[in-house]
């Protein structure tokens, strides 16, 4: 047995210095330990994936945590997951379909009748370069899903965010965007012929503007808005893609995709980071590249274009005028945010 100990010994320190390498190019973990006991979290597409890496960590952390997703037998088996996994009781299961402005409204109608508060908002769920599809109200199904879903909902809990103090809407888009281009004139690809990729990235696009535009009408109060690019990582998103499906990419490409690719536990951890990191209390409009900020394409930094796209939006989804006014009116002094309003 003695002959095996120094090959066996190599490999286990070959693996264990690749899964730490992999831990590094990829990010790594959240690096923040901050507890969230108190606060009430949404994270949309939680059944699977980032999302649902991403409710685990945060249902660890303390949190009250409701799932929102289209498939409520598989939200109900994540949330079951999730409470048996962590000790948390308070994971539950909630019904949303981003792909349905009923469904949206029924949604954000029972969270701001029955929750007490809603501290972070975690806009997660996605498409990705589907076929041409639309949803249930004829948009394309990766701008309907990907912005217009969460733009709605967002817009509906805004009320119940600002009533909760120092609140945090978190927008999941993807380095993607910066290959985006926002076609005012013709959004839902009706004019053109369809491209999934150019409609995914357009999608992203929105997003990063959306979260923009969104921060500007939050000045004065006590709730941010920022967007992230969560890292390429290994989920059921690239369905569509058929990399996976690929015998080359399997085999000659599969270490380094091993390498590059982060897995779900992984690339939930920038989420995590800007829920829960008290430093980040007060940081709105940003994108953040993992844990980094960074700036986003130019087309990303344009105030006009994100103000068109938000009126735009909004006509889209039936928001009323009320609700998609300019900024409301400063709630505390600038540097006036205590320690104890920090989320």
């Amino acid at each position: 047995m003695s002959r095996y100990v120094l090959p066996l010994s190599v490999a286990g320190t070959l693996l264990g210095a690749a899964v730490l390498l992999r831990d590094s190019v990829s990010g790594g973990s959240c690096p923040s330990k901050a507890t969230i006991h108190g606060k009430t979290v949404i994270v949309t597409g939680a059944n699977t994936g980032i999302g649902k890496e991403t409710a685990r960590e945060l249902a660890r952390r303390g949190g009250r945590i409701i799932l929102a997703c289209r498939d409520l037998d598989k939200c109900e088996a994540a949330a079951k997951e999730i409470r048996g996994d962590t000790l948390n009781h308070h994971v539950d299961a909630r019904r949303l379909d981003l792909a349905s402005l009923t469904s949206i409204r029924a949604f954000a109608k029972k969270i701001v009748e029955e929750e007490e508060r809603v501290d972070v908002l975690i806009n997660n769920a996605a498409v990705m370069r589907c076929p041409h599809w639309t949803t249930e109200d004829g948009f394309e199904m990766q701008l309907g899903v990907n912005h217009l879903g969460h733009f709605l909902l967002t817009n509906l809990l805004l009320e119940k965010l600002k009533a909760s103090g120092a609140s945090r809407v978190i927008n999941v888009s993807s380095l993607a965007h910066v290959a985006g281009r926002v076609d005012l004139e013709d959004l839902n690809w009706e004019r053109r012929p369809y491209e999934a990729k150019a409609a995914y990235c357009q999608s992203k696009l929105a997003v990063v503007l959306f979260t923009r535009e969104l921060s500007r009408r939050l000045e004065g109060t006590l709730v941010t808005a920022n967007s992230l690019h969560p890292g390429v990582a290994s989920t059921e998103l690239g369905r569509h893609t058929g990399m996976h499906k690929s015998i080359f990419s399997s085999t000659v490409l599969g270490p380094f995709f091993w390498l590059l690719v982060k897995t779900p536990k992984l690339a939930a951890q920038p989420s995590v980071y800007l829920a829960v990191a008290p430093e980040l209390s007060g940081v709105s409009g940003k994108y953040f590249d993992a844990f980094r900020q960074k700036d986003p394409a130019p087309e990303a930094q344009d105030d006009e274009a994100a103000q068109k796209l938000w009126a735009r939006s909004a006509g889209l989804v039936g928001l009323e005028e009320a609700q998609a006014q300019a900024p409301a009116p400063k709630a505390v002094p600038p540097g006036k945010v205590t320690d104890a309003q920090s989320s």
